[in-house]
């Protein structure tokens, strides 16, 4: 994968500024992608096609129509070319994975994709992919965990000039039914009530849950500045899920707020169980990954 699209490879920070970091004594993040789970994933909702050389697999600035995502593929021989802007900015090579971020985010692809070689690939679409997640549901964290690697790093490399203060709306990303359903499902001792300015963490605490608002919301802030208001049916405070390291972002209640509270283990069941879960939460850390990096200097 290239460095754009590996986040497998955490990115590479700047000289520190002159504001100290939050936990300069944190070990390094390890990598997380592991090729025989992507095998087993793409072989469970998918089947091997022979592509031969010259294939243009997707293009630059493409996106799925109506009512349909893009596919994301496992390259299972051969090689394929990524260039962005007419230029090389990378290779695939057999065993890795590509085109995952259009796929999960609904957002136009960030690259042209072209097979160097004759080649073979698994591609899975929608449909195929919510079923591939209900057989491997690990799938769902192994990935979550490659896109945080790479926000974490280009979180050391943000200036707080580069951060807007505004924040972003915060889209939903669970319906109604759905959140009624996870909380019905994992009952009241998962569900917590806060008043308005409540702190609900700082940034570089530790954590190792995510949250759910089925009411109210949450401005969730960076060295100072609001980056995102969660509201009903949003997620906040997945990456510390996923890799159970310090929180890199503040959260605080901007209004009375409802939250239900989801660990690594009920994450796992969730997403067997309702693969749709799955699928909107990697397309929350889809949506952090894209908005830090157009913010990264």
């Amino acid at each position: 994968m290239s460095d754009d699209l590996d986040f497998s490879q955490p990115a590479q920070p700047k000289p520190p500024a002159k504001k100290p970091a939050v936990n300069p004594t944190a070990p390094a993040p390890k990598p997380v992608y592991n090729a025989a789970m992507a095998l087993e994933f793409f072989r469970a909702g998918g089947k091997a096609e022979a592509a031969p050389a010259g294939t243009q697999f997707f293009a630059e600035e493409e996106k799925a129509g109506f009512l349909k995502r893009d596919k994301m593929y496992l390259l299972m021989e051969g090689e394929v070319t990524l260039s962005a802007k007419g230029k090389p900015i990378g290779a695939v090579k057999a065993g890795e994975i590509f085109g995952e971020m259009a796929a999960i985010s609904e957002s136009p692809r960030s690259a042209t994709a072209v097979a160097k070689t004759a080649c073979r690939v698994t591609a899975l679409d929608d449909k195929d992919f919510k079923k591939a997640l209900q057989v491997k549901p690990e799938f769902a964290l192994m990935l979550m965990g490659m896109m945080i690697l790479r926000l974490r790093g280009m979180l050391a490399r943000l200036s707080q000039n580069s951060l807007d203060s505004s924040g972003s709306g915060g889209a939903r990303l669970l319906d109604k039914t759905m959140v009624e359903a996870l909380a019905k499902g994992l009952g009241p001792d998962a569900i917590v009530r806060h008043n308005a300015r409540t702190q609900l963490f700082t940034e570089g605490s530790a954590g190792a849950l995510a949250h759910v608002v089925p009411d109210g919301r949450v401005g969730v802030s960076i060295q100072g500045k609001v980056v995102e208001r969660v509201g009903p049916g949003g997620i906040f405070g997945e990456m510390a899920l996923v890799d159970q390291s310090v929180r890199a972002a503040s959260a605080v209640a901007e209004t009375d707020v409802t939250l239900i509270a989801i660990n690594r283990t009920v994450f796992v069941n969730l997403v067997k169980a309702n693969p749709e879960f799955g699928a909107a939460l990697l397309g929350a850390v889809a949506e952090r990954v894209r908005f830090i990096a157009a913010r990264v200097k």
